[in-house]
């Protein structure tokens, strides 16, 4: 299994490009950030930091959408990277929440989505596009072996359907083994019927992490408090899927709508942030779904889980008051025992020499 950190791109730059360093010596292999221009900083020139500081680290933004840049501007930025530092950039896109409602904006449709991965993906390795209208471009200076995979995020049937059929990875952004085996039967079956094999599409779980010393109430009600804010922005998109489909078609698991009842309103002002408090109609039942909270133990459980469910890559989300510590416990007690062969993995591991500490 890949590991991948999230993080939201705050300044100072310098501390998230030395987050990022710190994942790849804990065995990380994705760096994914926010892209939501006026809430934080331009990521792309954070991704350059990142690649030129970091030798093995695949970067891209989890997600970026069809309209905040064209999408030949976006090619290119991703292609000029590429061509920087050897292929070490993925493309997430999405409709575009808080990038597109924090400006007045509405979030794409998924036939935009479509249109934009084709011309983005084509574009990046150097391909000719149609950026509509008949007008028809490639980038001259795309050397041979270019390569550009687009991940798609998606929730709804319809989204989940498109992922299966046209994406290169599907992010899913939430991490209860329920919910995971029902969207990704849906992406698997998509990818069948388009004619593909369903390991062409990489399967990506990304959500909170928070590694706590023990299971002890007081413990996993910090944790629960740091990862509450990730229900909330869930619930963003479990709306939207409510207003299309309504609460009771079918067309979406129940177990991803009931908890949406009591929800009033969200401020894009915390979102992504621990605290946010627009998130107290969050339950813990959903935080413990949802999310991987308490000892490293409960998360290499769960991550099993998830990995028997076809899950390639686990991309942790560190928007809480301990991202240091969560990126070394993961390196010394997680990745560790996910990728150790068979007759490995129950073989203890030793805490690295000068990290922090796992959080309390």
């Amino acid at each position: 299994m890949d590991f991948g950190l999230v993080l939201q791109t705050d300044p100072p730059a310098s501390e998230v490009v030395s987050l990022m360093k710190r994942a790849e010596a804990g065995g990380f292999t994705y760096g994914w950030t926010f892209d939501s221009c006026v809430l934080w900083q331009e990521p792309f020139v954070i991704y350059s930091r990142i690649l030129a500081e970091t030798s093995r680290l695949t970067v891209g933004p989890m997600v970026t959408n069809p309209g905040t840049r064209t999408w030949e501007v976006t090619a290119s930025t991703f292609a000029t990277l590429n061509d920087m530092y050897g292929n070490r950039t993925v493309c997430g896109i999405g409709r575009g929440d808080s990038a597109m409602r924090v400006a007045g904006r509405r979030p794409h449709t998924l036939a935009r989505i479509s249109e934009a991965m084709k011309v983005i993906r084509a574009l990046g390795r150097g391909d000719e596009a149609d950026l509509g209208g008949g007008t028809t471009v490639k980038f001259p200076w795309v050397r041979d072996g270019a390569h550009l995979p687009v991940w798609m995020a998606a929730y709804g049937p319809k989204a989940l359907k498109m992922a299966g059929e046209e994406a290169d990875g599907f992010i899913l952004q939430l991490a209860d083994p329920f919910l995971t085996e029902w969207m990704v039967k849906a992406v698997r079956a998509a990818a069948v019927a388009a004619g593909r094999a369903p390991s062409e599409v990489r399967i990506c779980v990304a959500a909170p992490a928070y590694v706590t010393e023990d299971d002890s109430p007081g413990a996993l009600a910090q944790a629960r408090e740091q990862c509450r804010w990730f229900g909330g922005m869930v619930g963003n998109h479990v709306a939207d899927l409510v207003s299309t489909y309504g609460r009771d078609s079918g067309m979406v698991p129940q177990e991803l709508t009931d908890y949406i009842a009591a929800r009033e309103g969200y401020d894009y002002a915390h979102h992504g942030r621990a605290g946010n408090p627009d998130t107290a109609f969050v339950p813990d039942e959903i935080v413990d779904r949802f999310c991987l909270v308490g000892p490293a133990s409960a998360h290499v459980d769960k991550l099993l889980r998830l990995r028997e469910l076809g899950v390639d890559q686990f991309a942790l989300y560190a928007m809480h008051d301990a991202k240091e510590a969560v990126i070394d416990a993961y390196a010394d007690a997680v990745i560790p025992v996910l990728n150790a062969r068979p007759a490995d993995r129950h073989q203890p591991t030793g805490p690295r020499q000068e990290q922090a500490a796992t959080p309390a």
